[in-house]
């Protein structure tokens, strides 16, 4: 890579690192994994950078991120559950961070796919098509992946307009 290109990447990332490891730290729930996912993800665009700069890079850095958390939550093998607990009352969660922990709570809880379109979705406020090509999958899969994923994280908030509380939380 010549130093044009270098200066290229650096840019890139300078530019989208924060939102970058948001997608990480959000697809993991981790502070440290997330890190490394993103380290991961940039060192693969790096290497492969004469082919992506010319696109859009950051698609491609996402699909990386989403799919190698994916595939550490299948290597681990953790089968993760919702509680099954009562919603809080609303005296309860009357603080944006008391809905904000519910909300990590779940999210963190949902199948690694799920959770891939919910951040994708409606954290970083990608199109189905758009989610859809970061996931390798079809239209129809992120529709149906996000309303189970939603279906989810309103029972835990009690009903609300989950995406309008997602989008919300983490402004």
């Amino acid at each position: 890579m010549n130093a044009a290109e270098d200066d290229g990447f650096a840019a890139f990332v300078a530019a989208r690192a924060t939102s970058l490891l948001r997608v990480a730290y959000l697809s993991c729930g981790d502070e440290g994994e997330a890190e490394d996912l993103l380290q991961t993800a940039l060192e693969r665009a790096y290497r492969n950078w004469d082919r992506v700069r010319y696109d859009n890079p950051e698609p491609y850095v996402r699909r990386i991120i989403v799919n190698a958390a994916i595939n550490r939550a299948r290597r681990r093998a953790i089968l993760r559950m919702i509680p099954m607990h009562t919603p809080p009352e609303p005296s309860a969660r009357e603080t944006d961070v008391d809905l904000r922990h519910v909300l990590m709570e779940t999210l963190r809880a949902l199948p690694p796919r799920q959770r891939a379109v919910v951040v994708l979705r409606y954290w970083e406020d990608l199109s189905e098509t758009q989610t859809a090509e970061v996931l390798g999958c079809s239209t129809g899969t992120v529709k149906s992946q996000a309303s189970k994923a939603l279906a989810k994280l309103r029972a835990a908030i009690g009903g609300e307009s989950a995406e309008g509380v997602i989008r919300n939380v983490h402004a």
